[in-house]
């Protein structure tokens, strides 16, 4: 693989579950590590036509390298394995 891992989290004002998520991500951001991936917040509001192009459709929404994978939060665990599936890539 080029690179880090990249998590993207699709979020929108005042969306409750949204913060949920980027808790989450930065959970396991803190607990596997800054050097496992980097990660950011996209406001679809403010990143429409992204947001578009990877298929979201609700938030929160969670990508990794450019490709939606969680449409709506997944758990720790899932989202663990997903990580470590594109860190082995």
């Amino acid at each position: 693989m080029n690179g880090k891992t990249i998590v993207e989290i699709f979020t929108a004002p005042g969306c409750i579950r949204c913060g949920r998520s980027v808790t989450l991500v930065e959970t396991l951001h803190h607990e596997l590590g800054s050097e496992s991936f980097d990660w950011r917040r996209v406001d679809v509001v403010a990143e429409l036509d992204y947001a578009v192009k990877l298929g979201v459709r609700a938030t929160p929404g969670i990508a990794i390298d450019g490709r939606l994978l969680f449409t709506a939060q997944p758990t720790k665990t899932q989202l663990r394995a997903a990580i470590q599936q594109a860190n082995d890539k």
